[in-house]
C-alpha cells in the first residue's frame, strides 16, 4: 500500500477515479439534479416536484412515510399522495426531504461493507434527526434544510471512508504516530481538510451554492450579532454532527460532552442550553421510533410498504382502497388549493391507486378547438406530451365517444383488430404498446372541458377496472369538476402547458 502523502488535487483525482469504478452514482446524481432543478424552477415547481419523486417509486414510498411521521404530526391527517404532501408542506421541504434522502440513499448503495463506511453514514442520518428537532426548537421555516446541510457537514468524511478506506486509515495511523488531532494528520495525507473535500464534491454534483456555503466547520464563538443564514446553517450543521458522533460512540462522558456542547452553541443558534440538549434527546428518541426509516435509509431500492403501491406488475391489489384514501386527499384540500393543485392530485392518485404505466390530464383549448395533454405522470410522459394532441371537432372514435357521452370508458384490449378502426391515429402513433386504457370525461354545464387518460402498457401484467373501483374514479371526477366550475375555467386551461 501506498503511505506517500497526496497533494490536494491528487487526493480529488483519486477520488472520483474510484468513484467511476464503482459505477454506483451516474443515475443517484441525475435524480439529485432533477430535484433540485424542480426547487430552483419558477413555473409549475409543486408538479415538478411531484413528477420528480413519483418517478422513483423508492423515493415516493420515503417521502409519504416521512411526510406522515410523528415528527409532522402537526399537519395532521395522513398524507396519501406526494402532491399533498407537496401542498402540505411546501416544495422546498418537499425538496429538501427528497434531496436528503437521495443523497444517503445514493451514498449507502456506494459504500464499502466496512465499519468505518457504516458508521460514518449512519452518523450522518443521526445528525439530520438532531438538527430537524433544534431548527424545530428554534422555530425555523428551514428545518429541512438544516436536516440536508447537516447530513451533508460530514460529506467530505463519508466520500474518504466510502471510496478511499486505505487512505483513510493511513490518516488515522498518522494521527496516532504523530499524536497529532485527525484534521491535522487529514491535511497531511490528503492535502487537503475533510470539509474541503466536501464542497468539491457537493460543487461537482451541481448542489446549491447555498448548502456548499454550510459544508464548514464553525467552531463555537461569541456571537455580537444574529448569524447569517449561511452561518447559522453551518453551526447547526457543526453542532448536529459532533453530538451525533458522541451519541454513536456512545462515550462514557456522553451526557457531559452534550452538555458541553449545547452550551457552546446555545448561543449562536438563539437558543438555552436547555433547549439544545431537550432537541438532542427528543432526536435522539425520534431516531428510535422511526427505526423504521433510519435502518431502511441504509438498503438500496427499499420499497418500504410499496405492496399497496403501483409496482413494476400493475395494478395494486388493493387498488380501490388507495383510490378512495386520494379522494379523501382530494376532498380535503378543496377550499384551499388551486385547480392546478387539485388536477396534480386526482391525477397522481389515479396514476398510483391503479398502478397506471401513465396517467395524463387533457384539457380542452375553445380558441383552437383542441385537446391536448396538460401534465402526466409516468414511463415517457413528460416526452409525450407535445405529441398527444386533436381536434375537437367530433369523429367517431373512442376519445370523442366517452366525452360527448360523458361517460367513463374503459378499452380493455386495445390490440383487439375488431376494435383498432375506433382508436385516432394520434394515439396509436404516440401510444403503440398500450394495452388498456381508461378515459375518464370532465365536463362543466354540460360542455366537456377535458379528461383524465391512464393506461397499462404491454410489459404490465394484465389488469381491468373493477366495479369497487368505479365508485371512487367517479367521486374524483365530480370533485374536480365541481372544482373547476368553482374556479370559473370552463374553457381555458389548468396551468402553463409544460413546454
Amino acid at each position: 500500500m501506498n503511505r506517500e502523502p497526496l497533494t490536494a488535487d491528487k487526493t480529488i483525482k483519486l477520488l472520483w477515479s474510484r468513484v467511476r469504478e464503482r459505477g454506483d452514482l451516474p443515475g443517484f446524481s441525475k435524480v439529485v439534479g432533477a430535484i433540485i432543478s424542480a426547487m430552483r424552477g419558477d413555473d409549475d415547481r409543486e408538479f415538478n416536484m411531484t413528477t420528480t419523486v413519483l418517478q422513483d417509486p423508492a423515493l415516493t414510498q420515503k417521502v409519504l412515510r416521512l411526510a406522515n411521521s410523528a415528527m409532522y404530526s402537526v399537519f395532521g391527517q395522513g398524507i396519501n399522495t406526494v402532491s399533498k404532501a407537496v401542498i402540505v408542506l411546501g416544495t422546498e421541504a418537499i425538496g429538501h426531504i427528497a434531496l436528503g434522502l437521495k443523497l444517503i440513499d445514493g451514498l449507502s448503495g456506494a459504500s464499502s461493507d466496512s465499519a468505518n463506511a457504516r458508521a460514518e453514514l449512519e452518523k450522518a442520518v443521526l445528525a439530520g434527526y438532531i438538527a430537524r428537532q433544534v431548527a424545530y426548537s428554534a422555530s425555523t421555516r428551514d428545518a429541512e434544510e438544516a436536516v440536508v446541510c447537516s447530513m451533508l457537514h460530514s460529506l467530505g468524511r463519508l466520500m474518504v471512508t466510502f471510496y478511499l478506506p486505505d487512505r483513510w486509515l493511513q490518516v488515522q495511523e498518522r494521527s496516532l504516530e504523530t499524536d497529532v488531532d485527525e484534521k491535522e494528520a487529514t491535511i497531511a495525507m490528503l492535502g487537503l481538510g475533510l470539509d474541503e473535500i466536501g464542497r468539491e464534491v457537493a460543487k461537482q454534483w451541481g448542489l446549491p451554492s447555498t448548502l456548499i456555503e454550510t459544508l464548514r466547520d464553525m467552531p463555537p464563538k461569541p456571537v455580537g450579532e444574529p448569524l447569517t443564514h449561511s452561518d447559522w446553517l453551518a453551526a447547526l450543521s457543526t453542532l448536529s454532527s459532533l453530538c451525533a458522533g458522541a451519541l454513536h460512540d456512545n462515550r462514557s462522558s456522553l451526557q457531559a460532552e452534550l452538555s458541553q456542547l449545547a452550551g457552546d452553541y446555545s448561543e449562536m443558534l438563539g437558543l438555552d442550553a436547555s433547549e439544545v440538549v431537550a432537541a438532542v434527546d427528543a432526536a435522539k428518541l425520534g431516531a428510535a421510533e422511526e427505526d423504521v426509516v433510519v435502518k431502511r435509509l441504509m438498503k438500496r431500492n427499499d420499497l418500504g410498504a410499496a405492496g399497496s403501491r403501483p409496482a413494476a406488475t400493475g395494478k395494486p391489489a388493493d387498488a380501490a382502497s388507495i383510490l378512495a384514501r386520494g379522494v379523501t386527499d382530494l376532498r380535503g384540500v378543496m377550499e384551499s388549493a388551486n385547480i392546478g393543485q387539485l388536477m396534480s392530485m386526482a391525477l397522481e392518485t389515479v396514476y398510483q391507486g391503479l398502478g397506471f404505466s401513465r396517467a395524463i390530464a387533457f384539457t380542452r383549448n375553445k380558441e383552437k378547438s383542441q385537446y391536448f395533454a396538460q401534465m402526466g405522470f409516468g414511463e415517457g410522459a413528460q416526452e409525450l406530451l407535445p405529441r398527444l394532441i386533436f381536434n375537437d371537432a367530433y369523429e367517431p372514435d373512442v376519445f370523442h365517444a366517452a366525452l360527448a357521452n360523458d361517460k367513463m370508458i374503459f378499452v380493455e384490449n386495445a390490440r383487439d383488430p375488431g376494435f383498432v378502426n375506433k382508436l385516432p391515429r394520434w394515439w396509436k402513433e404516440s401510444l403503440p404498446t398500450v394495452r388498456s386504457f381508461m378515459v375518464l370525461p370532465l365536463t362543466v354545464n354540460r360542455n366537456p372541458v377535458g379528461f383524465i387518460y391512464g393506461d397499462w402498457d404491454m410489459s404490465k401484467m394484465a389488469a381491468k377496472i373493477e366495479q369497487a373501483e368505479v365508485g371512487p374514479l367517479d367521486e374524483l371526477r365530480t370533485l374536480v369538476m365541481r372544482a373547476m366550475e368553482q374556479h370559473r375555467l370552463g374553457g381555458s386551461s389548468w396551468g402553463r402547458r409544460p413546454s
